[in-house]
């Protein structure tokens, strides 16, 4: 960095952590950080001398006109400022992996292992764990990322030079090359468009998904198996593991249709396609590779009889059995590899051309890939050495079974409200009172029909052209399910996810519809269904009657059947996001606790395991948590070895884009998946609880009164449309979904995400605290001296209760109520505007003295300096970025034409710089 170049913040200022290794990374990240902003300067004093003040904090009497690019650095500067932490943090993990070894670091298979050990689990237990252990993360396409491929392909890029400039070998000319490299890179961002002109179409969503597929994680996830097979022999020497596919990807892009008219039936189809093409093209790649590595001879290895006779098959079957062993005289792995990448590039030219049904001479599934895979596997360890077969095939292996010819298992997701259309067109046309109204869903006579209809033998198929439009799309969804299923792969879909689900007929309709949809394959279709039913529950009144929806449900023959043949699991998603909309941070973490609790109850009682998909965000107030800490503090015995959450947006981002932050987050995942289902039940059974969830219950009622009476007050929406830019979010091209699922205009309909993201841009980001301070407050009150105690013993015992306090503290660092009065400003009614921003100060100081209280620190947050520094490096910008916003708001509300494009732009551009700041967007 030049020597005028002062950074937007003094580091000597910011809070210094306790842990010695922490001190040495948070001096790199500053080293770090130092170097990039210098180089960012050097950039905008060639390109636009005239920022390089708003970097300082100075953009007060700035030009209107310079006032985009402004925010374009700003933007710039928070990304690289996240970039220099990433880095520091994968170096801070090696150095002490190296001064320590791998069993001190958190979040490590090894560590999880030792543990579990030490707490008198066997390798028995173990092994009947990983027999059924299934850990899926799943990629969606929430709205709720802001950067374009081509930016984060430019971030990978810049980081990667910086792990370049880690290493000592450099001369002082190399070393000042890749510095260069880096001011490059800056200087192309700079030239970048960070905002998207047009709003994103599904389409564009797949290729972001599949991006980080193709840059880390068919990569890393195999690895990750492989980590844990070295783990498990170095805590049980000399026992025998077999590590199936433990961990695969989820994805809904292409596949969610809540609320999404864009995501149709034919956009489903296509994304199968191109999840197929991705990982045959992978696949290719990857068998090209071992051709060229396996160059073996006949006459320098015995090659296994076996191995000889499928080959003379294999070269048979080519065609072109000459022309492949003239190229590869003796070299029996190339010629057979040849002959497997003939079958891969027929199956990749039918996908191209659109065709679903591979033609003779493909490979038609997964399956027999693997079997070639294998073959060649114990060919080649025979012939060569196990070491060489582990090294080259074995993790071509493995990746064909975890990502098969699907990359992910895709799910498809609808609303109940369009599937009781489906169902009532169904209804009109098999009773033939075309003109009259279905029964009510909620009455015994719809209950009655729907399980007649489940049980009538199924002798002919639906005609699709009897139903409405929108009828003939939902049927016609199921039915592309099981075609899909067949012609690219069995594993190609994950599950049908029932959003809005309220009753036990509600799932029952979907079973109706994938019957209608060709997912029951016996003869009649009566007997099973094959496609997994999951009902989502949302909102705390349907969270609090899951486990009774749920025995209703588990009732039905026909569901215990479907069960046993998808693998005995019965899987239910809860949703983070509307449950806190709905009944407030605390409540919202109770309830979905409870529900849980009670779930995993009642699945035992009837002898059905139920696993949990948990539905996360990536702030707090949308169940964003430290992912190992959010794990551990799950009911004991809630995860039974199954296990799936969202990863939403930025997180998919911040977690995927580099291998080793990949490598890392995919192990601490899967080892707090493992650590949890191994000793979370033995460490239950020695705290008793009946105390502390008597507490929580009693904390989560006021909690909820004080949010309610919040979200109830006659001014909120007026407040939250006019002090935030909720309406204006819809226009920022973040996503394909709209911003509402049915158009309507009140806080009832607005989706989680832009409320999230509203009070998120405005400094009040009341969705991550509000409601816990008058829920502690009221507690203390009633309780006294005593109830200080308990809380305090809770805050030390309970993890559900010290994550809530934890992750609040970290909520009330990002409120800034300086920036928050400056856009309530912006409501025109005083008395409204008073009222509303009086109840957040009031709630706000509240809640700061009802933690210290419980957590007995001085000041907030003081538990966390590495998260404060982080985030006080960001404010200043994150500020002078709001602030601009505020402005922009005022611009476009008031102008019209071509001024309110320019107002929209810059908004636009506000929106992006401050979510980036604070590390999420909804």
């Amino acid at each position: 960095m030049s020597q005028d170049a002062q950074l937007p913040y003094d580091p000597a200022a910011l809070p210094a952590s306790r842990e010695p290794a922490a001190v040495v990374a948070a001096a790199y990240a500053e080293e770090v950080a130092d170097l990039l902003y210098g180089q960012l300067v050097e950039v905008v004093r060639e390109r636009e001398p005239a920022l390089e003040r708003v970097l300082q904090g100075e953009a007060d009497d700035l030009p209107a006109a310079l006032r985009p690019r402004a925010l374009q650095v700003l933007g710039i500067w928070l990304h690289l400022l996240g970039i220099a932490e990433q880095n520091a943090a994968m170096r801070r993990r090696r150095q002490l992996e190296t001064e320590k070894g791998p069993e001190v670091l958190r979040g490590s298979f090894l560590l999880a292992l030792e543990d579990a050990r030490a707490a008198g689990v066997g390798p028995d237990v173990v092994r009947d764990l990983l027999r059924n252990l299934r850990v899926r993360p799943t990629v969606t396409a929430h709205p709720t990322e802001a950067k374009r491929v081509t930016v984060l392909e430019r971030h990978r890029r810049i980081y990667r030079l910086l792990v370049d400039l880690e290493s000592p070998r450099w001369t002082p000319r190399e070393r000042q090359a890749l510095q260069q490299g880096v001011r490059n890179e800056i200087a192309l961002l700079w030239m970048t468009g960070e905002l998207r002109l047009e709003k994103p179409t599904v389409e564009q969503e797949v290729y972001w998904a599949l991006h980080f597929f193709n840059e880390t994680l068919f990569e890393q996830v195999p690895l990750l198996h492989e980590r844990l097979e070295r783990a498990l022999q170095q805590v049980w020497p000399g026992e025998d593991f077999e590590v199936p596919s433990v961990l695969q990807f989820g994805c809904w892009v292409g596949g969610d249709r809540d609320g999404n008219p864009y995501v149709t039936n034919d956009v489903t189809r296509w994304t199968l396609n191109q999840n197929r093409l991705n990982a045959l093209g992978r696949y290719q790649r990857r068998l090209a590779d071992l051709v060229r590595t396996l160059s073996v001879s006949e006459r320098s290895v015995p090659v296994p009889a076996e191995f000889r006779r499928a080959l003379e098959r294999r070269l048979a079957e080519s065609g072109v059995a000459e022309q492949i062993t003239q190229r590869n005289p003796g070299e029996v792995f190339r010629q057979f590899l040849s002959c497997a990448l003939r079958k891969l590039d027929a199956a990749i030219a039918s996908a191209q051309a659109g065709v679903t049904e591979p033609p003779a001479g493909a490979f038609r599934g997964a399956d027999e890939l693997l079997a070639d895979l294998r073959l060649l596997e114990q060919a080649v360890a025979s012939a060569c050495g196990a070491a060489i077969a582990q090294a080259y095939v074995r993790p071509v292996r493995r990746e064909v079974e975890l990502f098969r010819f699907s990359t992910v298992r895709l799910d498809v997701r609808e609303n109940t409200t369009r599937l009781g259309e489906a169902l009532g067109a169904l209804w009109r046309l098999r009773t033939g009172r075309l003109d009259a109204d279905p029964p009510d869903p909620k009455s015994d006579e719809w209950l009655a029909w729907l399980q007649g209809e489940l049980a009538r033998p199924r002798f002919e198929e639906l005609r699709l052209q009897a139903l409405p439009a929108g009828a003939q799309e939902t049927v016609g969804l199921f039915r592309l399910v099981a075609e899909m299923r067949e012609q690219v792969d069995r594993e190609a879909f994950g599950a049908f996810i029932l959003s809005m689900t309220h009753s036990a007929a509600d799932v029952l309709g979907a079973y109706l519809l994938a019957k209608e949809g060709g997912l029951f394959p016996d003869q009649h279709g009566t007997e099973r269904c094959v496609l997994p039913i999951v009902p989502l529950f949302e909102t705390i009144d349907d969270l609090r009657r899951a486990p009774a929806i749920m025995r209703e449900l588990l009732a039905v023959p026909l569901v215990r059947r479907s069960l046993r043949d998808q693998g005995g699991v019965q899987e239910v998603m809860i949703g983070y996001s509307d449950s806190n909309k709905d009944g407030g941070f605390f409540t919202a973490n109770w309830e979905l606790y409870t529900a849980q609790m009670r779930l995993t109850r009642l699945g035992r009682e009837l002898g059905v395991p139920i696993g949990f998909f948990h539905g996360r965000g990536g702030s707090v107030s949308r169940g964003g948590a430290p992912t190992g800490r959010a794990i551990a503090a799950q009911p004991a015995g809630s995860i039974n070895g199954w296990f799936r959450l969202t990863e939403q947006g930025e997180v998919v981002s911040y977690k995927y884009a580099n291998r080793g932050t990949a490598g890392y987050q995919l192990e601490l995942l899967a080892s707090a998946v493992l650590q949890h289902a191994l000793v979370s039940e033995r460490e239950a059974a020695l705290k008793p609880v009946g105390e502390y969830d008597e507490a929580l219950e009693a904390i989560s009622g006021a909690s909820f009164a004080a949010y309610r009476r919040f979200v109830e007050h006659p001014d909120l929406l007026a407040y939250v449309q006019q002090a935030s830019p909720l309406e204006e979010i819809a226009l920022l091209n973040l996503g394909s979904r709209p911003a509402r699922r049915f158009g309507a205009r009140s806080l009832g309909d607005l989706r989680a995400i832009p409320w999230v993201f509203a009070w998120s841009q405005n400094g009040h980001n009341v969705p991550g605290w509000f409601g816990v301070g008058a829920g502690l407050e009221t507690f203390l009150q009633v309780r006294g001296e005593r109830g200080e105690r308990l809380l305090r013993r809770m805050f030390q015992d309970s993890r559900l209760f010290r994550l809530i306090i934890d992750e609040v503290e970290k909520t009330l660092v990002k409120v800034d109520l300086d920036i928050a009065r400056e856009f309530a400003a912006l409501v025109p009614d005083a008395r409204a505007r008073d009222e509303v921003f009086g109840m957040v100060e009031e709630e706000y100081h509240r809640t700061v003295r009802a933690v210290l209280r419980v957590t007995g620190a001085s000041s907030v947050a003081e538990r966390f300096p590495r998260y404060v520094r982080q985030y006080m490096r960001r404010q200043p910008t994150v500020r002078e970025a709001s602030r601009l916003q505020v402005a922009y708001l005022r611009e476009y509300r008031g102008a019209s034409g071509e001024a309110a494009r320019e107002a929209l732009q810059g908004l636009l551009l506000s929106f992006n710089c401050v979510a980036t700041g604070l590390g999420w967007t909804g």
